[in-house]
């Protein structure tokens, strides 16, 4: 009797705790190498024993069964290094991915293991179920882009770039495979809801005065300018005044030589300042259609970097100078907080009202968006 797709991927990706803890218990797993190798052979031993019982015609659902199973993984990872467990994944992380044991390593672990688990379990379930996943997935995929980038590029050009080992060649397939899944996932038809073109009209028709919600977005954009700019000034060592008493008694964490956070605070200059740009247009001009889509993407990327962030400016692993001082907590949450939830917001408020989003449609007439 097969199990249904659901319960199969809460049983695959649980046996992560028995092999990690079986694989832990081999002595001689010390050669970075031989790590390597059996990392690429436990990824091509799941696929196999996902894809051959299976008949999906979905082959993001196999993406989804796998990487279910990585998320316990990092799950495993993240409570062992804050010492809730023992004796599981110490041989990978000595000569593996020895970057996974900063703070910043240890949030995205986290995060995997717990936000990235649950939606794949959900898409798995949407699949398995024919029901649409797209928002889902778009979410998915910004979150997961946004840590695998600045996590690359951090371990590169920080104080970790010269442990480097093989087993960092795994983390690339989890940068080309988002890639492919967010042209599948893009291309999937949008949840249908018929609007009618009066609505559409109304909506559209109301200046952003008559939209309270709207005005309260923008002035969320506002400062995420501005905060951006600013934080990204920090990290490039502006010299202003302004900046050096923040980096140095708001925001330490942006100094750590691991490069984590600098690096960011420069992702957040050169991709999402744009994007907010771009969102302040499409708050005030109407038929923006690009912008649900974009907005979920970017919420699941701004959500899964502000956690990460926060998370690693109060570790016990970041080093104390560059831990956020007890007397500038509230003002560092606030800011912080209110920088990961705008996004959150948008993106709700795009998908709660699509109306003033829609392209242009003659009067009298429906539209289905597709």
């Amino acid at each position: 009797m097969r199990l249904p797709p659901f319960w199969a991927a809460i049983g695959l990706s649980l046996s992560a705790f028995p092999v990690s803890y079986s694989l832990n218990s081999v002595s001689g797993l010390e050669h970075p190498v031989l790590i390597a190798v059996i990392g690429s052979g436990v990824l091509l031993a799941l696929y196999g024993l996902v894809y051959l019982p299976s008949h999906s015609q979905d082959p993001l659902f196999y993406v989804c069964m796998v990487f279910s199973f990585t998320s316990v993984i990092d799950a495993i990872i993240a409570l062992e290094e804050d010492g809730y467990i023992e004796g599981f994944m110490e041989f990978y992380m000595r000569e593996g991915e020895p970057y996974l044991r900063t703070a910043y390593g240890i949030m995205i672990c986290y995060w995997d293991g717990v936000v990235h688990y649950g939606i794949y379990l959900a898409m798995i379930a949407a699949m398995a179920k024919r029901k649409n996943y797209r928002n889902l997935g778009l979410y998915w995929i910004g979150s997961l882009m946004m840590s695998l980038l600045v996590l690359l590029t951090g371990s590169v050009v920080g104080k970790y770039g010269s442990e480097i080992r093989p087993a960092f060649l795994l983390n690339f397939p989890y940068l080309l495979i988002p890639i492919w899944a967010a042209v599948k996932i893009f291309n999937l038809p949008k949840t249908s809801s018929l609007i009618m073109a009066n609505k559409v009209s109304e909506e559209q028709s109301k200046n952003l005065f008559r939209r309270p919600l709207d005005m309260g977005l923008m002035g969320f954009l506002l400062f995420a300018l501005a905060f951006t700019v600013f934080r990204g000034l920090v990290v490039l060592d502006c010299t202003a005044d302004t900046c050096f008493d923040y980096v140095y008694q708001q925001e330490p964490y942006l100094r750590d030589p691991v490069a984590y956070p600098k690096v960011q605070m420069l992702v957040y200059l050169f991709y999402c300042l744009p994007f907010f740009c771009l969102c302040m247009y499409g708050l005030l001009a109407p038929g923006c259609s690009w912008m649900p889509d974009w907005a979920l993407v970017f919420a699941g990327a701004i959500a899964q970097a502000q956690f990460s962030h926060i998370g690693s400016s109060f570790h016990p692993r970041t080093p104390y100078p560059y831990r956020t001082p007890e007397g500038a907590w509230w003002p560092f949450l606030l800011s912080n907080m209110a920088y990961a939830v705008g996004p959150q917001l948008l993106a709700y408020r795009c998908l709660l009202s699509p109306g003033f989003f829609s392209l242009a449609v003659p009067q009298g007439s429906e539209k289905k968006l597709q």
